[in-house]
């Protein structure tokens, strides 16, 4: 079953994988009636306003118990609108073509949007791009539209920040009016605790630390900090990431 994160927000246990379903509010919306917390939403924001997103997709094999947790939250796959993609991984992009969304647009970003379409083959010389050479022909390019984001760019509430090193492309979205950030395999959780990506599933270590120094700076105070591997955080998620970095440095 799913578990609610907060209001409007469900963690999806996949196959290993994390698989998040939210009901972002309406970007004009918030801007209009300066909304600064979901508790403000329901005085402002009817249910048909709010903009169904899926946060990553998991493998292929998990297209099918994806659209079922889906409809345990009261929603259809029918109804996603959006896709925001954290990274180009099997289990992160495999279930994208196979879950039958109909008019969704997937947001990816840049470095990887080329990689989820087919157009460009990943880099071999490091063990993360020679896993993606294998299992590339097995995540097939979604049938939807697909937009390229980069650093700064806005979806919905979500802030879209560049977390590059797990893969090139690798961003995190944050939303400060949800409290909310997704942020991928920038970060794993074991035993209640934040490590970055290990180097065997990155591209390239040093851009990883990086990237947490660099988010943790810049990210907005959230609570909930949600990882594509691991159990999130409810409570302090940017200030658990903030501790990580002092540990790394």
């Amino acid at each position: 079953m799913p578990t609610e994160l907060t209001d409007r927000c469900w963690l999806i246990e996949l196959r290993g994988v994390n698989a998040y379903l939210v009901e972002d509010l309406p970007a004009e919306v918030v801007e209009e009636a300066d909304v600064e917390a979901p508790s403000d939403a329901p005085e402002v924001v009817d249910d048909d306003e709010y903009v169904l997103t899926l946060v990553d997709a998991g493998t292929p094999l998990d297209a099918e118990r994806l659209a079922a947790e889906t409809e345990a939250t009261g929603h259809d796959v029918s109804e996603i609108e959006r896709v925001l993609l954290t990274h180009y991984d099997i289990d992160h992009a495999g279930g994208l073509a196979k879950l039958g969304l109909r008019d969704a647009t997937v947001y990816v970003g840049r470095d990887d949007a080329d990689l989820l379409a087919g157009r460009a083959r990943p880099d071999a010389r490091t063990p993360k791009g020679l896993l993606h050479r294998l299992t590339g022909p097995f995540t097939d390019a979604p049938d939807l539209a697909v937009e390229a984001v980069g650093d700064g760019d806005r979806v919905g509430t979500f802030q879209v920040y560049e977390t590059p090193g797990h893969t090139p492309g690798h961003v995190a979205y944050a939303s400060e009016a949800l409290s909310i950030a997704f942020v991928g395999d920038l970060v794993i959780e074991r035993d209640g605790e934040l490590r970055p990506s290990p180097w065997y599933l990155s591209y390239d270590t040093e851009d990883v630390r990086e990237s947490i120094h660099d988010f943790a700076d810049r990210e907005p105070a959230v609570e909930v900090l949600a990882m594509g591997h691991g159990v999130p955080f409810l409570r302090g998620g940017s200030v658990r990431l903030a501790e990580l970095g002092q540990r790394i440095e």
